[in-house]
């Protein structure tokens, strides 16, 4: 059975924010992300860019860092104030978990932890205002990414992260589950209102599986089909599109130039009544995964990227997905 919903949180976060990323190649990664996809710079040196989506305020939801080996090295939550950073890191440390205070740049004090499996993660309250992007329409390029809307991670033990960050205040929404173990195969969690914030799949890790991108229209992922198979990125489609049983989403998955996963994500539903009650799914239920459209490559399952300074261990629970011939 899934945890009973938190009514009271030890410390409030508000949403998934941001995501750093250790890429190989600046310009690569600059040509995929913002001549490509339609991010916007907000800021760019000589080794870091800086990107934000189309309806975001906050400076970057984006990182880009170069670096000898492509990797993750944040992923990043904003709390409503700066108090709640101090819970945050009594909560943390209750747990024997070691914190850092940073100043990032763009940022206001930030706080950097790892949770039990080694995730870097990190904690803001303030990041610099910039003016609205939203209704200037000749920026809209690309698929016209409107905000960052989540990560998903592989986990060994999906039951142990669920339980985690559930103590700390995400909200079950929907979990796939072997009905012979009573185990989780994985698990998909909320803070801001919509199907997840943040979601656990079974496998070797952590490893980040992918974040995700909020797209306005399906038809948007169907044009920026047409634009990267016409101009050298056709080879980066990996799955779909396509629709989930899982949050109902409409999909796309494409695979930047350093192999870190991107999802174009459309059309999922509000969870923002406290009393919403978890879905379940069984693991051998093909439409948990698949609606309709091709089945998931085995590379979906298999590949992710590795987070800097953290070795991925394998999976507590060995259940078998499935993949497409």
């Amino acid at each position: 059975m899934p945890p009973d919903p938190q009514v009271e949180f030890p410390f409030r976060i508000s949403r998934f924010s941001h995501v750093e990323y250790g890429v190989r190649d600046l310009n690569a990664s600059r040509k995929f992300y913002v001549d490509t996809m339609g991010l916007v710079v907000t800021h760019e040196d000589e080794g870091c860019i800086r990107l934000r989506a189309l309806e975001e305020r906050g400076h970057h939801c984006l990182r880009l860092v170069q670096a000898d080996r492509a990797d993750v090295r944040a992923i990043g939550f904003k709390v409503p104030d700066d108090s709640e950073l101090d819970r945050a890191r009594e909560f943390f440390e209750q747990r024997s978990l070691e914190t850092a205070w940073c100043e990032p740049a763009f940022m206001e004090r930030a706080l950097r932890v790892r949770d039990p499996w080694g995730v870097p993660l990190e904690f803001y309250a303030r990041m610099d205002r910039l003016p609205s992007l939203h209704q200037q329409y000749r920026l809209y390029r690309g698929v016209k990414p409107l905000r960052i809307d989540h990560a998903n991670l592989f986990v060994p033990d999906v039951d142990g992260s669920t339980s985690f960050y559930g103590s700390m205040g995400f909200r079950l929404t929907e979990y796939t589950e072997d009905a012979e173990t009573g185990r989780k195969w994985a698990s998909w969690m909320h803070r801001k209102g919509n199907v997840h914030d943040i979601a656990f799949t079974n496998g070797r890790g952590p490893r980040l599986h992918h974040s995700a991108f909020w797209i306005s229209n399906p038809l948007h992922i169907i044009e920026f089909l047409d634009l990267i198979s016409t101009t050298g990125y056709l080879a980066s489609i990996e799955r779909g599109p396509g629709r989930h049983g899982i949050s109902n989403a409409f999909f796309l998955y494409v695979i930047d130039p350093d192999g870190h996963r991107i999802e174009l994500y459309s059309s999922d539903y509000q969870t923002v009544d406290p009393e919403h009650e978890p879905i379940k799914w069984d693991i051998d239920d093909p439409a948990r995964q698949t609606l309709w459209g091709a089945p998931a490559p085995r590379s979906w399952f298999n590949e992710g990227s590795v987070f800097a300074g953290t070795e991925p261990v394998e999976p507590v629970y060995a259940g078998t997905p499935i993949v497409a011939p």
